[in-house]
């Protein structure tokens, strides 16, 4: 399972990846995206929504059903990966390069996990 070591996770499968001066990119890990299977619809939310920690901001849609998106962070919405709503699918060819939102706001201390800390948190390979 592909997890990169530079991105920070989430216990409920996002991914976060650091983008300076308090903006981060949100997406689905390659954990979840095996798990929910084929991809086929992704609701976004709109630029300027707000994001509340623990909150779902997003859903997407695949084969199995539909999963909510939770938010890491308290802030706002900066910008939507708009490709994702006509091509659903990259989420599940590429999920560290299909970001779902990026956000500006705040992620409390300790929240995220490392790579390592999230691979402890799955079931084994």
């Amino acid at each position: 399972m592909n997890l990169p070591e530079d991105l920070k996770y989430t216990n409920t499968h996002e991914w976060v990846r650091f983008l300076g001066g308090g903006s981060v990119e949100i997406g689905l890990t390659d954990y979840a995206q095996q798990e929910l299977g084929d991809i086929v619809f992704v609701n976004l939310p709109q630029v300027g929504d707000s994001l509340s920690r623990g909150a779902s901001f997003a859903d997407v849609e695949s084969v199995k059903g539909v999963s909510d998106i939770f938010s890491p962070l308290d802030g706002e919405v900066g910008e939507v990966n708009e490709a994702l709503l006509s091509s659903p699918e990259l989420i599940n060819q590429k999920p560290y390069e299909a970001w779902l939102i990026r956000g500006k706001g705040t992620i409390a201390e300790g929240e995220l996990l490392s790579a390592a800390d999230y691979r402890a948190l799955l079931p084994p390979e």
